[in-house]
């Protein structure tokens, strides 16, 4: 096993073509990511990514290792965007825990993603994507992150919280210049969205109603000992945060994925039974939401498939090239809406075991009513520009996200 360190650009952790050199490296490999101090151990292979997360010798909370020191990956991130220490306490609620108090954490988050909660989101998230379509084919144009994706997602994880309608753009807006990654625009940010929530836990416990936000602050319930107004404002920020940006840049992904395959696409229209069952987990797989999954850290020394690894190295999946791994899918860089992903969910883009993503079942039905509405529903839609001139920009130590997407009808 080599100890060369590579130095990865957050362009190519994004890319799933530059991960078959990489693999052949072993199952781990050496590398240090654009934006972070701290050289990683990255994952890119199915199998193996998979065994990690399952392998109780990681862990997530750095805290907890034997001697500690030094900042987490997740500090690391949060100072390179200019974000005030004070702020630190209130992200990587989940991601950063472990063992039982994981497992009761997760359960309260996983409160708001019950299937009842989630499905009954569904005429909503039918209707807001319509009125969106209608909206934008009658100016002629558009773009589907910032007019499609953010009001989409912004709107789905308010009304499982319980925020106001009429509250939902102030946290959309906050959450865009979130992340702009400019400390200038992302601290008054963030320092709204936690004033908003402070304000919020309030007049809930004044006046509590029936929601996710009402229930979490009401006194006397079973998790009191859990649920300092620090830990509920930590909720509410990841579920904004991760309920809002991310898939709304996906949705823009999957959507330029399909108006870049267009014989996937008349595929999908012809056999319109794919979209929830085939097509929908294909554009998961092969866009991937997020490039990179959480750190994990060794909680001892050993050798993992032969690689020795050291108490306190941190470990990166890359989501992205384990979801293109040829060994364990054929031409995993084609598109195929019809592709069988096999039992279960079939790819990693929601990690797998106990720190699989609790919103993974909104994400898929955000997906698939956006591609029902878009492109099976209304077919005049079309690409503005030539996929080349298309920006992205860096999301810091994770890699890179499709910045705007321009069509016409």
């Amino acid at each position: 096993m080599t100890e060369q360190i590579l130095h990865l650009s957050n362009k190519t952790v994004s890319n799933p073509a530059e991960y078959g050199p990489l693999r052949e490296r072993g199952p781990l490999f050496r590398a240090s990511i654009e934006g972070l101090e701290s050289p990683v151990w990255f994952v890119a292979g199915f199998d193996d990514c998979k065994e990690i997360l399952h392998d109780s010798r990681f862990i997530r909370d750095q805290s907890k290792l034997p001697g500690a020191e030094g900042p987490s990956l997740t500090d690391e991130m949060l100072a390179q965007v200019g974000m005030p220490q004070e702020y630190f306490k209130y992200f990587g609620l989940l991601g950063l825990s472990d063992g039982e108090e994981h497992t009761r954490m997760r359960n309260v988050v996983a409160r708001a993603f019950t299937a009842r909660r989630v499905n009954a989101l569904r005429p909503s998230l039918e209707k807001n994507a319509a009125d969106i379509y209608a909206a934008l084919a009658e100016k002629k144009e558009g773009d589907l992150v910032s007019e499609l994706g953010y009001p989409l997602t912004s709107a789905a994880i308010c009304e499982l919280m319980g925020v106001e309608a009429a509250d939902v753009p102030l946290l959309q807006g906050w959450i865009m210049e979130f992340v702009s990654y400019d400390t200038e625009r992302l601290v008054p940010a963030i320092t709204n969205i936690v004033e908003y929530y402070k304000d919020l836990i309030a007049r809930r416990r004044a006046e509590p109603t029936d929601d996710l936000i009402s229930e979490l602050a009401k006194p006397g319930g079973p998790d009191q000992d859990l649920l300092s107004d620090d830990v509920i404002i930590a909720i509410f920020m990841l579920l904004t945060s991760t309920g809002i940006a991310p898939p709304a840049h996906f949705l823009g992904q999957a959507l330029l994925a399909l108006l870049t395959h267009p014989e996937e696409l008349e595929k999908l229209r012809a056999q319109p039974e794919l979209l929830a069952r085939r097509a929908v987990p294909e554009l998961i797989r092969h866009a991937t939401s997020v490039p990179t999954g959480g750190p994990l850290y060794a909680a001892e020394d050993f050798e993992f498939r032969g690689c020795p690894v050291k108490t306190g190295d941190a470990v990166i999946p890359s989501l992205v090239g384990v979801n293109h791994d040829p060994r364990q899918f054929d031409d995993p860089l084609k598109l195929d809406l019809a592709r069988d992903l096999g039992p279960g969910v079939g790819h990693l883009s929601f990690g797998s075991g106990a720190h699989y993503c609790t919103g993974a079942a909104l994400a898929q039905l955000e997906t698939e009513v956006v591609i029902n509405t878009f492109l099976l529903q209304n077919r005049t839609m079309e690409l503005a520009v030539d996929p080349a001139e298309l920006q992205y920009f860096d999301v810091p130590g994770k890699g890179t996200a499709l910045g705007a997407l321009p069509v016409r009808f």
